[in-house]
């Protein structure tokens, strides 16, 4: 029986043709409007509803070297903006808001694996750059599954969670100032292949335990072994410490806000 800590390669076979579908719904709400008032972003569609890539773009979403089960790494840079252009032509990892090295914004975790199946999940945070202004979701999530023996793709997806609040908008008025505003988009997507049926799989963490892998490659605070309110109020008196309490209204595990 293996263990999470057996190490296993992914590869993928240089002839392998990946047909990958894209889906932009219309914008449903935002805080200002903009997508009432704003043409462009009142009528944003896909660049190409459809695309085939070569093996070599998905190559890059797979580890240089043999990982375990709920290690991470990056994606490489070039892969996530061509798969990005296939939904707007001016996709860009650095964020507006955000100055830091856009290759830190692209990470995968192997989930699970057996001796014929491996599934990938992964994270990338992005944005795209409009005429006048800028769109930013709160986060590309996706997985990719990988059939071992084929070296070929039976799923993938990536696409923008349909949270309440998933995006982030910036629009460039007529006097030069940028107003902000958040909003919703039901679907933002792209995707390929068929989904796996059930499968047994003889290495595995849960969906959950992978996403806390991920964002905690983006958020460091979320390392912190946080406690409830009423968990910390109960500590306090007896360690001696005091209770900082902040209060937000939006997410601070995305770029949502």
């Amino acid at each position: 029986m293996r263990t999470l800590s057996d190490k296993i390669t992914l590869n993928f076979d240089g002839d392998v043709k990946v047909l990958v579908k894209a889906f932009i719904a219309p914008f449903e709400y935002d805080s200002s409007d903009f997508h009432v008032e704003w043409d462009e972003l009142a009528n944003l569609r896909v660049a190409e509803p459809e695309k085939q890539y070569p093996a070599s773009v998905f190559q890059s979403f797979l580890p240089s070297e043999s990982v375990a089960v709920g290690e991470c790494w990056q994606i490489q840079e070039e892969a996530a903006l061509t798969l990005l252009r296939q939904l707007n032509p001016r996709p860009q990892l650095k964020l507006h808001i955000n100055s830091g090295d856009p290759r830190r914004a692209m990470w995968a975790c192997l989930r699970a694996y057996n001796n014929e199946f491996a599934e990938i999940l992964f994270r990338i945070h992005g944005q795209f750059v409009m005429n006048r202004g800028w769109l930013t979701p709160s986060q590309f999530a996706g997985h990719l599954i990988i059939d071992r023996l084929q070296e070929n793709i039976v799923s993938f997806k990536m696409h923008v969670p349909p949270t309440t609040l998933n995006f982030d908008i910036g629009w460039t008025q007529e006097d030069g100032n940028t107003a902000a505003a958040i909003g919703y988009c039901p679907q933002m997507e792209l995707s390929a292949g068929t989904q796996l049926p059930d499968v047994a799989f003889i290495a595995s963490i849960t969906q959950e335990k992978a996403g806390h892998a991920l964002v905690s490659c983006f958020y460091k605070f979320q390392k912190i072994n946080w406690v409830s309110l009423e968990e910390a109020l109960e500590m306090a008196p007896a360690q001696q410490k005091p209770v900082h309490v902040i209060s937000v209204d939006g997410p601070l595990f995305d770029e949502a806000c």
